[in-house]
């Protein structure tokens, strides 16, 4: 019988095993480590992309921030010239008034009254004059009454300086209202 050893022939097939296993292990650790490179790589650029759109997001808040305090600024001033305009309507439509006003202090005005002034503040006319007796005066007051224009006389002093010969003196005031369409003559 032939006496064959196979020992070294094993020896070879395993020591070869051993290397392609070293070979494989080495490639996979090296794939490995460029899987995570990559993978690292990856999000450094993900984590970049998010900062450039998160910087733009800031630049275009920042620029909104300031069109809106632009708007608000508009918008102050949008009211206040609203408000100044409003005074300049309401100056416009009372202006009409002052000559109603006359001209209601001339038609209510009955023979033998004679007024000395006329002071308006606001709403509120007060009148001094002096009349040829005191039914003057009531009837004065009367025709305020049925005025459109005027109302409320309230008779602040009447007197009779001097004797029964003079004339007496009076004030009272009254309010000057806006009749509405209806009322008016």
């Amino acid at each position: 019988m032939v006496n064959i050893n196979l020992l070294p022939w094993r020896e070879e097939l395993r020591a070869q095993r051993k290397r392609e296993f070293g070979l494989t292990a080495l490639l996979a650790v090296a794939l490995t480590g460029v899987g995570l490179f990559g993978w690292y790589k990856y999000n450094e650029q993900q984590i970049d992309y998010q900062s450039q759109r998160n910087h733009f997001l800031e630049n275009e808040i920042a620029r909104v921030n300031k069109q809106i305090r632009e708007i608000q600024g508009l918008e102050k001033t949008r009211k206040q010239l609203v408000a100044r305009m409003k005074v300049v309507a309401d100056l416009q439509s009372q202006r009409p008034l002052v000559v109603h006003l006359f001209d209601e202090l001339v038609a209510t005005l009955p023979d033998g009254v004679y007024l000395t002034s006329v002071v308006q503040h606001g709403h509120t006319i007060t009148v001094e004059g002096h009349a040829e007796s005191n039914a003057r005066v009531s009837a004065y007051m009367r025709n305020i009454d049925a005025s459109p224009w005027l109302a409320q006389p309230q008779l602040r002093i009447i007197q009779q300086q001097g004797g029964k010969e003079s004339s007496p003196t009076f004030s009272l005031t009254m309010k000057q209202v806006v009749p509405k369409a209806g009322d008016k003559k």
